[in-house]
């Protein structure tokens, strides 16, 4: 599968109560497999959605997690 993760993948209970399989500053391989309506890439990591600024459907990028909710998340592209 692309995706993969840099991050440890220890921190699955640490990120501040929230539900996320993922934390803030974590790098992914993902491609992005629908748009937001507001134009965001969207992706999924372990069923987790995120919403990727910047990125449209097909892509195929390195993102950075810049901020996680109950039920979703949000990243940017690294270049």
């Amino acid at each position: 599968m692309f995706r993969n993760s840099y991050g440890s993948g220890d921190n699955y209970n640490n990120n501040k109560g929230n539900s996320a399989p993922i934390n803030e500053g974590e790098e992914y391989d993902v491609k992005i497999e629908d748009t937001g309506r507001d134009g965001d890439g969207i992706t999924r990591i372990e069923g987790f959605v995120v919403f990727v600024s910047g990125a449209k459907v097909g892509d195929e990028v390195k993102i950075r997690i810049t901020s996680t909710r109950r039920n979703f998340g949000f990243a940017e592209v690294v270049d």
